[in-house]
């Protein structure tokens, strides 16, 4: 009998690959909703590490271009995808937003990574046509490539002003427990 006093091996990486909403921005980013994930995968004893990938501005096509150096740096099991709320803010065309992220599912699932997307909504004052087809990008895309998906980042946080910081677009350190229960319920199933 052979015993190995190594640490277990982790099952693998979560890449968590976002702009701002995941990169803390604003915010103490031992507070953001990452490193919270972080802690919450210690506590129940998920054998899993996060990288936050995250750059606050990013858009999807900024996402795209860089997504095969990470995949490669990380070779994560699961990949979060939270990207399009900077193409909606500069009212980019949603189809070119799709096209990129499914770009990026593809590449992560070329990677042998599982893929969680995270949806974000647009304002109504956007136009209703817009804000519809942006919403539906991320079911959509999660249908067609069978992903896991979060279908609105601030579900329980949006409706409440206080929730956000000076600039009304980005969370605050206490709203940050709420999207990370966005976010664990859908990726807890994708844990193995």
């Amino acid at each position: 009998m052979c015993l190995s006093w190594a640490p277990a091996a982790a099952a693998g990486t979560i890449l968590v690959y976002g702009d701002s909403l995941s990169a803390a921005y604003g915010i103490a980013q031992e507070r953001g909703w990452v490193a919270l994930l972080e802690a919450r995968l210690k506590r129940e004893k998920a054998n899993y590490s996060v990288a936050n990938a995250s750059i606050s501005g990013e858009t999807t096509s900024g996402g795209l271009s860089r997504m095969k150096k990470v995949l490669e740096r990380h070779r994560p099991a699961i990949t979060v995808i939270e990207l399009g709320a900077n193409d909606g803010l500069r009212g980019l065309p949603v189809a070119e937003m799709r096209r990129n992220l499914a770009a990026m599912i593809r590449e992560a699932r070329a990677a042998r990574s599982r893929v969680l997307l995270v949806g974000v909504k647009m304002p109504p004052n956007y136009g209703a046509d817009y804000t519809r087809a942006f919403e539906a990008a991320y079911t959509d895309l999660a249908n067609e490539y069978k992903t896991g998906l979060v279908p609105f980042l601030f579900e329980g946080v949006a409706e409440k002003r206080e929730n956000f910081q000076a600039d009304n677009l980005h969370p605050t350190a206490e709203a940050q427990p709420i999207l990370l229960e966005n976010v664990w319920k859908a990726l807890k199933p994708m844990l193995k």
